[in-house]
Order: structure tokens, then C-alpha cells, then sequence
């Protein structure tokens, strides 16, 4: 588990340098969601007209065409204990005429970063990151992603925040200058939309050393979808959204050590996001003695599911098919 969460407080490529449009992103996160490990060549196809049903926006060609254009001119800036390095995400972007098509090669450099991002996601993570409007909260929203098991990501410093998110050039220009700002024409608004449409409830505090703002750190919990997403980038049966399938697996062996048996509870329980990370937490928590006071360790991870009532008794009977 420890090797898993590493993994993502280091995903090179979320927290990369680069400063995309919201249409680049838009056309970055599609690129993303449409990534095969068992694809053996390196050419994959956008379809236009799929991208637009799952955004609810239109893309003119030559919009397209420029964006793509632009894509392929700017680099990621990566930095791994060993290496600072420059990568370019494609090798060709070819556009097949009289359909919507858009054909696109990637470089093989950026092949493994690129799953290495889509492995923070499941289909309905990706799905939310495409409806997002602001091109910073698509940045923000991965960025907490890496985080959702421990509740709260690192302190990032703030100015290697906007050098990350492109508010802040080497040169010292500063689309952001002032907090009040940062605030209001960036993070509040990514805040919003993230909590209004995915599976993740986050918050911000900026710290200050002195009488200037140092840091930045963001809560994150998760919560019910407010919206259905109809995308299906991972196959049935596997993980519910937002989660990966070694936190279900997790989770599963929880129940089961508690004796939360019944085929309905169980089924309740694994197919929700929010249901799966609590389990996560409340293992971890089981592991640093927490709850080792509790008189039933299953009323209390019940109660705090939702799925009993603290006081009027259980809404499922946690070892029998009875429903009450």
C-alpha cells in the first residue's frame, strides 16, 4: 500500500510544468482515457464527434488544428531524482479528411508518464476532468487525485505552485501576483467546479511565513457523483469511479475481517467510491489504534457509511440478507 501511495505523491507527469489551454486539456485528458497497455502501436485515434458528446462542447477544425499545432511545440519539464528532462508529447497528428478523426503518434519518451497519469484515474475521473471548464481546475483535480487516500496533499510551495499550473515564467511574470487573485480568479473557481462535478470535495489553505504567503495545501475527500457520466474507460466489474481496484481489494478484505458478509452489504459497498475509501481510511485507522476502543468495529464502520443508523439500529443486518 505504501508503494502505491508513493506512487502517486510522485507522478512526475501531474506535476510537470506545462501551461495548456482548456481545449489542449480537453484534448489531453481524451488522449489520456484513450491509452491501451495492450495496444502495440503508438498511433491512437480521437474521434471528435465522442469528445463533444461527453463535454457538451463544439470543436471547430481549425481551432482543433491550432491546438495540436501548439500541443506539439511545448514540453512537459519533468524532474526525477537523477534527471531534469524536456519531453514532447507527439510525433505526428494527422487529421483524416471528410471525417472527425484525428490520428496522433506519440513520442515514446512520454508513453510511460502518460499511464502512469491515467493509473490515478477510472472512467469516471477522467470523464469529470473533461467536463471541468477551467483549465486550472483540470490541473488542480489530478493534482488532488494523487491525494484522495490520505485526505490532504503535501504543501506545495506557492510559487512553485503557479510555475506549475504556468502563472509564473522564469522571467517573473506573474499572472497572479497579488493572493487576492491566486484566489479569486484561480483556485476559488477550481474549487468549485471540482467539488460540483467529480467524485472528489476538496479545500485550500494558504500559510504564511511571516507576513507573506508561503504555502498552499489542499483538503480532499470524496463524495457521490453529483451528475452520471456516461464513459467507460475501464471494464465493468473492476473498480468503481474513482477508485482503483487495489483500494476495492483493500476494502473487501476489511468487510470480510469484520464479518460483513451479507452478498447484498458487501455489493452496497464496493460499487461506491466514497464507501471504498472510507474503508481505505478506516482500515488505515484500525492499524493505528484509533478505534481500539470501539465496542463492534462493524456497527461502527456501518454507522459511518450511512448504512446504520446510530441509534435505531441497523438499515442492513450486516450477516444475514434481512433489510431493516
Amino acid at each position: 500500500m505504501i508503494k502505491d501511495i508513493e506512487i502517486r505523491q510522485h507522478n512526475i507527469l501531474t506535476n510537470a510544468r506545462y501551461e495548456y489551454t482548456e481545449l489542449q486539456l480537453d484534448l489531453f485528458f481524451f488522449l489520456v482515457s484513450k491509452l491501451r497497455k495492450d495496444q502495440k502501436s503508438e498511433t491512437y485515434e480521437l474521434d471528435i464527434k465522442e469528445l463533444a458528446t461527453l463535454t457538451g462542447k463544439q470543436y471547430h477544425l481549425p481551432y482543433l488544428r491550432k491546438a495540436t499545432e501548439d500541443m506539439g511545440s511545448r514540453m512537459f519539464e519533468v524532474e526525477t531524482p537523477e534527471r531534469h528532462m524536456q519531453l514532447w508529447m507527439f510525433r505526428s497528428v494527422e487529421y483524416v479528411k471528410g471525417t472527425r478523426i484525428i490520428e496522433v503518434t506519440l513520442s515514446d519518451k512520454i508513453l510511460p508518464y502518460l499511464f502512469n497519469l491515467q493509473n490515478n484515474f477510472t472512467s469516471y475521473g477522467l470523464a469529470a476532468a473533461l467536463r471541468l471548464s477551467s483549465k486550472y481546475a483540470k490541473r488542480i483535480y489530478p493534482l488532488c487525485s494523487q491525494w484522495k487516500d490520505k485526505g490532504e496533499t503535501k504543501k506545495y510551495d506557492i510559487e512553485d505552485f503557479k510555475k506549475m499550473l504556468g502563472l509564473l515564467d522564469d522571467k517573473g511574470n506573474d499572472k497572479a501576483a497579488r493572493i487576492s487573485d491566486l484566489k479569486s480568479k484561480v483556485l476559488d473557481i477550481a474549487v468549485k467546479q471540482i467539488n460540483e462535478h467529480t467524485e472528489l470535495h476538496v479545500s485550500y489553505t494558504l500559510e504564511k511565513k511571516g507576513k507573506a504567503f508561503k504555502n498552499i495545501v489542499f483538503t480532499v475527500k470524496p463524495q457521490a457523483l453529483a451528475e452520471t457520466i456516461p464513459f467507460d474507460l475501464v471494464p465493468a466489474g473492476t473498480a468503481p469511479a474513482g477508485m482503483q481496484q487495489h483500494q476495492v481489494e483493500n476494502a473487501g478484505r476489511l468487510l470480510a475481517q469484520l464479518s460483513i458478509t451479507t452478498p447484498e452489504l458487501v455489493a452496497t459497498i464496493l460499487a461506491s467510491a466514497a464507501h471504498v475509501a472510507a474503508c481505505n481510511k478506516f482500515a488505515h485507522d484500525l492499524k493505528t489504534g484509533k478505534h481500539a476502543k470501539a465496542h463492534s468495529l462493524s456497527g461502527l464502520l456501518l454507522t459511518i457509511l450511512g448504512l446504520k443508523k446510530a441509534s435505531n439500529g441497523p438499515l442492513f443486518d450486516a450477516t444475514t440478507k434481512k433489510q431493516g
